[in-house]
This record gives structure tokens, C-alpha cells and sequence, in this order.
């Protein structure tokens, strides 16, 4: 990539025709297929996406500034029997739950995004005739064996997926960066630890971990902690802390533990005690932000207990099935481009003919969906992007549904209304629920989110460092690694380290900020995601990774070819924090966050109060089922 096009002029939402050895897309790689599909192809825009220019001003008008949007004087210009606002993975869910129950049903689907698929994101990248597949969102099923309720098992079923594909190791290759030597890392930026120190061998448990820990290549943690550069009573006190022979809480028993844990964060328990001193605590501060996205002053130190973070081992406490089964079940359900995989799956069942080849989990990865073919008017199901519901309201035996597209203003008519949209905004959209069930919506503050995927020429630096992830406890993307090993469908996993690649980085618009709660610290993270151009992720990314990988020859300038930055201003699901949320009262916000009215009804994951895609599910099927029963 040029700097000339890169550093200042890159545009949002353009996909780039050539850029340093970046092949226009469609050339080269299933040529006759994809030079059929009309232009846009959304997966295939570069630049800022997610929450992207024009997706969001409509809703903003409504939500943030409380303008109104007059459809009384209107025509009713279309007329459905379902209804749903929002494509992620709920909304397409509550939309193949009703055709199931309905085969003839008319329904329709409005997402405010140009792609459906919500934080199910895909990004595709061509380098020199080969395919690259990232995933720009919602990233895998989280242990499906595990906690998944047979709805959602049924469901992913029902569309062609099968999760004990993931178990064929030529699928998955969990051996791959392992027999390369290469470990997770950690790397201390000199801002904040004096200088640049990448440090492998990282031996800290991993919570939904794709790599069997006794296969890790971790260091003992004598070794990796004896390389940290922090100051002698800050590698005291790690090393009994990863020792693991320490209970910090004695003195403290019952629900006078539990609730110590409870109501105070993992930075309160390491430095109160477990005694680390700032240097140790600066250490683990941004562990947490790919995971719960907040830095450990917002991690209950109950929640880093169940995760696997270190100081708890002597504390005797119980860990419940559901923490059990995220510590243990291998995280390997990972399509190439994410849960993408499952909203392309569920878009296929709901309009076969929408892309090739795509009749199952293997098809579905290459497949080119046709675009075009989501809004037709002979299709019983439709899908329309780049369109804001505005309006939703209960009118006689019926809804009413206000949208605009394109900037202007229709009226909707359907039999019933799925509102699977953020819930932050459902207030806003259906002014007449009761004002306790608004507040109750209102609740759910979502966590912003930057998730970028970073297309190298090669990842030889990464296998001379022998890494493979990296964690920057204090750098500005918390999270930087390269991309799950996984081949389906015809898809190719580039397992040579001179072959291309997809790096996936994480940043969290969030400050360490203890005392602050974690809705306020992610509504100002929202307002900083909001002001950032493309170019101040863009500079940050191109010098930590020089920073970090350049002793293994790796430069900015030669190796990086594309960029995608998916943000995500409303990101992860708020889930209760018991450091500042009131127990009894969220009870009542999680039960009237959901309640249907009249013929309206809600289900997302907010409404589950989870960031999970079987929440999602979950949800939305709940809410399917209420107004079908109306």
C-alpha cells in the first residue's frame, strides 16, 4: 500500500482496486462466478466499516437529538406479515423461526448497515489472485457443548452446520503455530515499562482457548517473568502470585469472600492483596479488553477468578459449569470469516438462491452472495440494508413501521414486529412501551469496539519472534495475533509463514479508569471511537507492529497491503456488574427489557444480556414465538 493512498487519502468503504500487490477482487480467484455479481459487494470495502459513514446518522437523529419522524400522513407502500429491525444474528433468526412456523409468510428484514449480519462481519481480501477471508465481528461459537440450549444447537443444525467438523484437525490445525515453536507473548511498550520488550512463552491461562494449553509452548513462569522488564519487587510478587500457593483472602470467609470478590475489581485484589505494585498491576491491565472489553479495574475479581487469571488457586473456590466449559472446551468453532458463517448460512436458507455452492457449512465459505438478489419483490423473504427503522408502533390488528433509505421516509404495514436491533435505540423507535421497560432497555450500554484486520505479505517475523499472539497490557490494540487456522470448504489456510496472511488486532476505546463505572467508561469510549479517523487507527497500528515484530524484520512500509478497520460503537452486550449493579434491580431491568407489546415483541442478546451468538439465538426465538401467539 502506498502512503500516498494510505496514510491520509483512504477512503471509508472503498475497496481498492490495486494496492501493492493487492489484486483488484474477483480477479483471479473464481473469476467467472464473482464477475457476475454486481457492485457493491460489501465484504470486499476496505477502510472504516462496521459502524461505518452512513449507517448510523438516521438512528443518531432519533436516539441521541429526539427528532420525530411524522408517518401518519404516508401510504402504506408495503405490506408484511412479519416485520424484523435489525440483521444481525437475531434479527435473521426471528426471521427463519417465522418462516419455519409460516411457509407462506411474507417477511421482511431492515438493517441500518449496508451488509446484514450485524457484528457478524465479513472482509475479503485478494493478494495476487488468492482469497483471504477475515472476520471483522462476532468471532466463533463459544462452547457449544457446553452451554448452548438445544434451540440453538437445532437451529445451526437445521442450516447446514455441523461443530464436529471443527474437530478434523485439517480443518482446524491446532498444531500448526505449536510445531512451529512459536507461544503466545507479551509486549511492554517503553512508554509505560521504559522500553519495547517482546516477551514469550506467555504461561497465563487462557480463557476459550483454541490451543491445548499442555501444547502452548508456555515458559515456566520463573523464566517468562524473570524476562519481564518491571523491577525486582514486581517480579516478587508475580512469582507468588502465578505460584498459585497463596490465599490473599485469608481471614475472609463465606459470603464475606464471596462478596469481597464480588464487589471489588482484579486491579483492587493485586494491589490490595496480592500486594503487586503499579509496574506488576500495568501488566495485566488490558488482558481483559479482548475478553470482557474493560481493563481489570472493571473486572470483578469473582469474574478474573472464573476466567483463569492468576491469584486464585489457593482460594478454594467452586467454579460453575458455564465458566467450566469457557476454560475448557476447545475454542475451535471458528468459521473463516467468523459468525458471519451462520448469518450467511441463515440468509442462504431464507433465499436459496442468493450465492452458489452454498448449501452447507463447506459452501457457505466461498460462496459470492449475490447482492442484488436480497430485496426482490417475488422473494417471500426480503432483506433491505442501508435502511433506519425510525418508527414502530402498535396500529389496530397490526404494526406500523416508518424506514427510511436512501434518506427518505416510507410506511410500513405488518402483522407482527421482531425488534432485534440495539436495544439502546428500541425506546427511541417505539415510543409507547412502558417507561419502565425503556429504562430497563436503557440499561444495556454496549461496549465499543475496534476490531481491524491487517493484510502482511508474509508472517515470517512473527514465526522468527515465535509468536504467534500477542498482548500489549498497556499499548493502544490490546490484542494483536494471527489469524485462526482453519480450512473449509475449499478455503486455504495460509500455513506457510512466507504465504500472506490476515493479522487481527483489538483495541477498546476505554482508560483505565478505576471507580468508574463500566457503562460510563464505555459511553466515553463511544465518543472517542466516534472522533478517531481511519488514519488514527491506521498510524497506531502500523508502529506498534513495527515495534513489536521489527527485530524479525518486519516493516510497515513493504509488508502491510491492506486494512480494514471494523468499529463497532455499540460492541458487546452489556452482562450485570456486580461492582457497581444492584442485583434486585437489574433482575427487574432484565425482566421488563424483554416484555412484548401487544404485537411487537424484543429479542436480541441484549435482551439476554450476554454477548453470545447462542443468546442471540435464544432470544430471538423467544421473542418469534410471542407474536406468533398474538
Amino acid at each position: 500500500m502506498s502512503d500516498t493512498i494510505s496514510r491520509r487519502d483512504f477512503l471509508n468503504g472503498v475497496s481498492l482496486a490495486v494496492v501493492a500487490g493487492l489484486t483488484p477482487l474477483g480477479q483471479g480467484f473464481l473469476p467467472e462466478a464473482w464477475a457476475a455479481t454486481p457492485a457493491p459487494y460489501p465484504p470486499a470495502l476496505t477502510g472504516l466499516r462496521g459502524s461505518h459513514d452512513g449507517a448510523f446518522e438516521t438512528i443518531h437523529k432519533v436516539a441521541r437529538e429526539g427528532e420525530t419522524f411524522d408517518i401518519d400522513g404516508l401510504p402504506e407502500s408495503e405490506t408484511y406479515d412479519l416485520i424484523v429491525v435489525g440483521g444481525g444474528i437475531a434479527g435473521l433468526t426471528a426471521a427463519w423461526f417465522y418462516a419455519r412456523e409460516k411457509p407462506e409468510a411474507k417477511i421482511l428484514v431492515v438493517d441500518n448497515h449496508d451488509d446484514f449480519g450485524g457484528h457478524a462481519k465479513r472482509n475479503e481480501f485478494t493478494v495476487d489472485g488468492r482469497l483471504l477471508i477475515g472476520y471483522g465481528g462476532s468471532e466463533a461459537f463459544q462452547s457449544p457443548k457446553g452451554i448452548w440450549s438445544d434451540v440453538a444447537k437445532d437451529l445451526v443444525k437445521a442450516i447446514g452446520i455441523d461443530i464436529e467438523r471443527w474437530y478434523d484437525p485439517k480443518v482446524f490445525n491446532r498444531t500448526l503455530y505449536p510445531s512451529l515453536g512459536m507461544s503466545r507473548a507479551v509486549w511492554f511498550d517503553k512508554e509505560t515499562f521504559g522500553q519495547d520488550k517482546l516477551v514469550t512463552g506467555d504461561p497465563t491461562p487462557v480463557v476459550a482457548d483454541d490451543i491445548p494449553p499442555e501444547n502452548s509452548n508456555a515458559r515456566e513462569p520463573a523464566a517468562f517473568i524473570a524476562d519481564m522488564p518491571v523491577s525486582d519487587a514486581a517480579k516478587a510478587a508475580l512469582l507468588k502470585l502465578y505460584a498459585g500457593k497463596t490465599d490473599y483472602l485469608a481471614g475472609l470467609e463465606g459470603e464475606a469472600r464471596t462478596e469481597y470478590l464480588d464487589k471489588n475489581s482484579y486491579r483492587t485484589y493485586l494491589r490490595d492483596k496480592a500486594g503487586l505494585p503499579d509496574d506488576a498491576l500495568a501488566a495485566f491491565q488490558k488482558r481483559s479488553h479482548d475478553f470482557f472489553a474493560i481493563g481489570i479495574d472493571g473486572v470483578p475479581a469473582s469474574w478474573a477468578a472464573e476466567t483463569g487469571y492468576p491469584g486464585f488457586e489457593a482460594l478454594g473456590l467452586e467454579t460453575d459449569a458455564m465458566a467450566e466449559a469457557e476454560l475448557t472446551e476447545p475454542y475451535i468453532y471458528h468459521f473463516p470469516d467468523g459468525n458471519a458463517g451462520i448469518a450467511r448460512s441463515i440468509v442462504k436458507a431464507l433465499i436459496p438462491d442468493v450465492g452458489e455452492g452454498a448449501a452447507d457449512m463447506n459452501g457457505i465459505v466461498l460462496s459470492r452472495f449475490d447482492y442484488a438478489k436480497l430485496d426482490r419483490p417475488e422473494n417471500r423473504v426480503r432483506i433491505r440494508v442501508s435502511t433506519t427503522a425510525v418508527v414502530v408502533r402498535n396500529r389496530g390488528e397490526g404494526v406500523d413501521v416508518g424506514v427510511v433509505t436512501g434518506g427518505k421516509l416510507t410506511r410500513l404495514r405488518s402483522k407482527h414486529a421482531v425488534l432485534s436491533c440495539n436495544a439502546g435505540v428500541i425506546p427511541a423507535i417505539c415510543t409507547e412501551l412502558p417507561e419502565a421497560q425503556k429504562a430497563g432497555l436503557m440499561a444495556n450500554v454496549r461496549a465499543p469496539l475496534i476490531y481491524a484486520n491487517v493484510v502482511v505479505k508474509n508472517w515470517q517475523a512473527w514465526a522468527k519472534l515465535g509468536t504467534h499472539s500477542i498482548m500489549s497490557p498497556m499499548g493502544f490494540w490490546a490484542l494483536s495475533k494471527l489469524d485462526y487456522p482453519v480450512s473449509l470448504g475449499g478455503y486455504d489456510f495460509p500455513s506457510d509463514p512466507s504465504q500472506p496472511m490476515v493479522l487481527h488486532l483489538v483495541h477498546v476505546p476505554v482508560e483505565p479508569a478505576e471507580g468508574l463505572s463500566a457503562s460510563d467508561q464505555s459511553r466515553m469510549g463511544r465518543m472517542k471511537l466516534y472522533e478517531a479517523a481511519f488514519s488514527y487507527y491506521e498510524d497506531s497500528l502500523r508502529d506498534q507492529l513495527n515495534r513489536m515484530l521489527g527485530a524479525g524484520g518486519f516493516n510497515d512500509k513493504t509488508d502491510i497491503l491492506a486494512i480494514t478497520i471494523n468499529r463497532w460503537s455499540h460492541g458487546y452486550s452489556y452482562y450485570p456488574n456486580p461492582i457497581w449493579d444492584d442485583e434486585a434491580a437489574f433482575e427487574t431491568y432484565m425482566e421488563d427489557a424483554k416484555k412484548p407489546a401487544g404485537r411487537i415483541a424484543i429479542g436480541l442478546s441484549d435482551t439476554g444480556w450476554d454477548a453470545y451468538a447462542h443468546v442471540a439465538i435464544d432470544e430471538a426465538v423467544r421473542a418469534t414465538i410471542e407474536v406468533l401467539a398474538t
